[in-house]
């Protein structure tokens, strides 16, 4: 065959330069960032959810979340300073984002993390409705649409009594799902000076697990986390203590320095989880050298975006440690994690706020839907989801 021949079969199968779809066309031009908005949603004592819209030459728009920064003006601070930086860029520089731009929000601490991560997010939104295929496809495809969930009722039990958080897991399992998460100690004091105090609020959380445990039954799977409240020397004598309640696994006891010696005090009786607040890959590897936890845990908000989250979890797969997203967040940022857990083959399962709002699923468009505990991602271009402006505007904080 003549080279001219091949190159007319090439052209004919792949669809070179003026047979390609409108959509590609527009993705191999610069696709360029130039505007921001923002959204403050008010949910509860606990904190606001804060959504990022980005908007390009061509007219498309993405969402992103950057909720929990632990101060909402500092977190928009950051996103206003961070897209000053975007604004003019491509869409899909996303490398120049992370290695650039995380290098300034690693300074910035925690605000500026979620800011970046927000942003981040609603740059994949765009580029994968720029090229007409859902966000999980530039992720490496799909190993799973099903994402399993497991249901963090901590926030929305009401009052937090053992029959309190007990009336919440029936609900959760009413709704299909086969796991609950919550964190019993979080009265715990600062000051753990007061020996019968600390007593007290330890023997009540275990209550309230046991309670849960009793709804659950032994078929679903129980997770507690400690929010770092105990010292160490408290932390091993826990995981004596809660042993009785089979759980799949103990998170974040202690702060990081004690989370080594409780990885191995938790070995072979319950799982050692952790990690939702480091930032990066490079904090990542050295938790990991460390030793902290069993199942890795970053957040999409908190950890540099979505494509933080994929190199994170590689650098898991590699150590052969399996990883479940932490994410108390909006149906935006839940979305934003799942499309990476699709393509994710060392992914274990993926947190879902339960019940925090009774309007959560009504905050996008399509309403957020779970199917038995599952997220189902759709086949839409981007993330598949559209911000509801009503709804956001109904609960404005």
């Amino acid at each position: 065959m003549k080279r001219r021949d091949s190159l007319k079969m090439l052209s004919a199968g792949f669809g070179l330069a003026g047979a390609m779809p409108l959509t590609a066309q527009k993705a191999a031009g610069r696709v360029t960032l130039l505007g921001v908005e923002t959204f403050v949603v008010h949910v509860n004592a606990r904190g606001n959810w804060i959504l990022v819209r980005l908007r390009t030459s061509e007219g498309l728009t993405g969402i992103g979340e950057a909720s929990h920064g632990g101060a909402d003006a500092s977190t928009l601070q950051f996103i206003g300073t961070f897209f000053e930086r975007l604004k003019g860029r491509s869409v899909f520089d996303m490398e120049w984002v992370r290695t650039t731009l995380a290098q300034e929000a690693a300074q910035g601490g925690h605000s500026a993390a979620c800011a970046l991560s927000g942003l981040e997010q609603a740059m994949w939104d765009i580029q994968g409705q720029a090229l007409g295929v859902p966000t999980y496809n530039l992720f490496g495809g799909v190993l799973r649409t099903r994402i399993r969930n497991y249901a963090n009722i901590n926030r929305s039990s009401d009052p937090r009594t053992p029959a309190g958080f007990a009336a919440m897991a029936q609900r959760a399992v009413e709704a299909g799902f086969d796991a609950v998460k919550l964190a019993p100690w979080d009265d715990m004091p600062a000051d753990l000076s007061d020996a019968g105090k600390v007593e007290a609020v330890t023997q009540l959380g275990i209550e309230r697990a046991a309670a849960v445990r009793k709804v659950l039954g032994p078929g679903r799977d129980l997770l507690l986390d400690g929010h770092s409240k105990f010292d160490l020397a408290r932390g091993l004598q826990l995981v004596d203590r809660v042993e009785f309640l089979k759980l799949f696994w103990l998170e974040e006891v202690t702060k990081v320095a004690g989370l080594p010696a409780m990885r191995k005090a938790q070995a072979g009786r319950m799982a050692a989880a952790g990690g939702e607040d480091v930032f990066g890959l490079q904090g990542y590897q050295k938790y990991m050298e460390d030793g902290c936890a069993d199942i890795q845990m970053p957040d999409v908000k908190y950890c540099g975006g979505m494509l933080e989250l994929k190199k994170i979890a590689t650098l898991a797969e590699a150590r052969g440690l399996p990883v479940s997203p932490h994410g108390p967040a909006s149906p935006i940022g839940n979305v934003a994690a799942a499309h990476v857990c699709a393509g994710m083959p060392n992914f274990h399962i993926l947190e879902h706020s339960f019940g925090e709002v009774p309007w959560r699923a009504e905050l996008i468009d399509p309403p957020e839907h779970l199917d038995k505990g599952h997220m189902v991602l759709s086949a839409k271009p981007g993330l598949g989801i559209r911000l509801n402006e009503k709804t956001a505007a109904k609960y404005r904080a």
